[in-house]
Parts: C-alpha cells; sequence; structure tokens
C-alpha cells in the first residue's frame, strides 16, 4: 500500500544539467535519457534504455551514476554492473575516460577477489563491473553486498525468466 501511494504524487521529469564531472558533452537526447533514468531509479522502478546501437546507452548510464554521486556527495553503495565477457573491460575504459571519478572495480579472471576482500573492494567501489557468467559462479558472494543498483547490458541475457542466470540476478 505504502509502495502504491507513492505513485499517487505528482512529478514530472526534469531534464538534468549535466553532471559537472562528465568528461563528455551530451547530446539533447542522451541528456533527456539519463535524466530519464534518475527519475526511474528516485521512483524505485526498473527501466530500460533500450536506444539503438551506438547511441549512447554507456554514457547515459554513466552520468546518472555521477549525477546522484555529485547529488549526494557519494553513492549510497556500489552499483553492479553485468555485461557480456567481450565488454567488460571496454565498460571499465569507458568509465575511466567520461568518468574518471568513479570508483571502479573489474571483477574478472581467475586472480579475482573472493570472500571478504570480494566484499570489502565491492563496498569501497561505485561500480563493480563483471560478466554474466561470473556473477552465476560467484553468487554467494553477490548476494552478500547491498547494491545501489543493478545495470544489465545486453540484458536479452535474462529474457527467459526461469534460466538460473535471471534467477540469479533477481536476487
Amino acid at each position: 500500500k505504502q509502495w502504491m501511494a507513492h505513485f499517487t504524487r505528482s512529478e514530472q521529469l526534469q531534464v538534468l544539467d549535466q553532471p559537472r564531472t562528465l568528461h563528455a558533452t551530451l547530446r539533447s537526447y542522451q541528456q533527456f535519457g539519463y535524466s530519464w533514468l534518475d527519475f526511474m531509479r528516485r521512483w524505485n522502478v526498473g527501466a530500460c534504455l533500450a536506444d539503438d546501437m551506438g547511441l549512447g546507452k554507456t554514457i547515459q548510464t554513466i552520468a546518472m551514476l555521477l549525477h546522484e554521486k555529485e547529488e549526494k556527495g557519494k553513492l549510497p553503495g556500489p552499483t553492479l554492473l553485468i555485461c557480456p565477457t567481450s565488454v567488460v573491460m571496454n565498460w571499465a575504459k569507458e568509465v575511466d575516460k567520461f568518468a574518471p571519478s568513479l570508483n571502479v572495480h573489474v571483477h574478472q579472471g581467475s586472480f579475482r577477489l573472493r570472500g571478504e576482500e570480494f566484499a570489502q573492494q565491492a563496498k569501497a567501489s561505485d561500480l563493480l563491473i563483471t560478466s554474466y557468467p561470473l556473477l552465476r559462479r560467484d553468487e554467494e558472494m553477490f548476494n552478500q553486498i547491498e547494491w545501489f543498483g543493478v545495470v544489465l547490458d545486453e540484458a536479452q541475457n535474462i529474457k527467459n525468466a526461469e534460466t538460473k542466470q535471471a534467477r540469479t540476478i533477481r536476487q
């Protein structure tokens, strides 16, 4: 009842200014897109940003995280970004290029952190990037962290809600 009452408030989407710490200039549709992502986040509703390939879904996501960090001084917790293995390092490079103020940890490879070391690093990060296969493999560790948000790149990886991967991500 409390959650539904939240939706009776009248609030309109406002296009946000570009984050000061973003090392890029957003196009108008990207600025609107990141404002929309932030609006949905504030309403505690999931969102699917499905722009055509090459239109800047990555930078819009980065901008939303930077905006929140600038507004609050820090993110309320780490954000988990799950993507195909082939683009994990691309995400890390994009964040480093456009948002060097975000503290990023890449959870990948055989030397990845485990146990308490993983938990400490995750909690100290703004953004933790991992792959779909490693999320399944390290499920217990991921479930112990209170995430600020979860971002799925190539979300068609969970289109079948009954797969172990989709169930793991919902948890």
